[in-house]
């Protein structure tokens, strides 16, 4: 029969099956592999030929996408050197919209560059010195760099020529069409005192048609069909309520007796006429 041995010191403290690592070396290398793992899972989904993943979240849901950002917030990083590189992919999302998969990439390259120096015998502080002067040598030869420019944002060509590359990455293919499309519906709600904002346009999705019948409406779109006869009315008066717009109806029940067909036709007239007295005093 075999006998239980007791844990003792820091062992003791800790779940089984967990490991303890010492050393400062022995912890960065740590959080290096852990963040390559989480580099890994978004290296395949960049790019227009990226694949897509399929993630489970913890309440069951299921999720099929590409989208770096998507895939990353679903998956519920909890390891704090891993976790960062997702505050900075957010970062990025939040700051340019698009470039969360390129970031994470980057900085997982970045970080088995330094796994490798310190692997050679290279001090912590040396690689982070180096790497803050390949950074400001970076500042320098980027401004060189630059293939183009906007030079006025009111423009619908040369902001959709800025936003063709980002755009193609997610629908290969449609690239031409989409980033025209949505540079139209930017420039439309660009203001000048406020500056652009997101919240200002909205998709409407309508089955029947593909891609090459979107276009950009300027104003509002309910999805719905209308209540009455009427389809098309050009120089309409809209009014809007945010209140329910009817008759109260009585506590008690009554009883109608209608004799003639006239009686029938008028039984709600007087309702209607009412209903449209109130309407004209708008």
């Amino acid at each position: 029969m075999a006998l239980h041995v007791p844990k003792s010191g820091f062992s003791s403290m800790m779940k089984d099956g967990a490991q303890h690592f010492s050393g400062l070396n022995e912890a960065t290398f740590r959080n290096i592999s852990a963040c390559n793992e989480l580099t890994n899972v978004t290296r395949t989904s960049y790019g227009p030929n990226g694949m897509n993943k399929m993630v489970v979240n913890h309440l069951g849901k299921l999720f099929v996408s590409s989208d770096a950002q998507t895939i990353v917030r679903e998956l519920e990083v909890q390891h704090p050197a891993a976790k960062m590189l997702v505050m900075a992919s957010e970062m990025m999302e939040q700051e340019c919209g698009d470039g969360t998969n390129f970031v994470l990439i980057l900085s997982g390259m970045l970080l088995s560059g330094a796994e490798t120096l310190l692997r050679m015998g290279v001090s912590i502080p040396e690689v982070v010195e180096g790497y803050e002067m390949a950074a400001e040598k970076i500042k320098e030869l980027l401004p060189g760099l630059v293939c183009s420019q906007i030079d006025n944002l009111a423009d619908v060509d040369q902001v959709a020529k800025a936003i063709k590359t980002p755009v193609a990455s997610m629908q290969y293919g449609y690239e031409d069409f989409l980033s025209k499309l949505i540079a139209e519906a930017c420039v439309a709600v660009l203001s000048e005192k406020r500056g652009f904002s997101v919240d200002n346009i909205r998709v409407c999705k309508i089955l029947g048609s593909g891609v090459q019948q979107s276009k950009v409406i300027r104003g509002m779109v309910f999805k719905r069909e209308v209540e009455g006869d009427i389809t098309r009315v050009e120089n309409a008066r809209i009014v809007c309520f945010n209140c329910a717009f009817d008759f109260m109806q009585t506590e008690t029940k009554g009883t109608v007796l209608i004799k003639t067909a006239k009686e029938l036709l008028t039984f709600s007239q007087g309702e209607e006429d009412l209903l449209e007295a109130q309407i004209k005093a708008f």
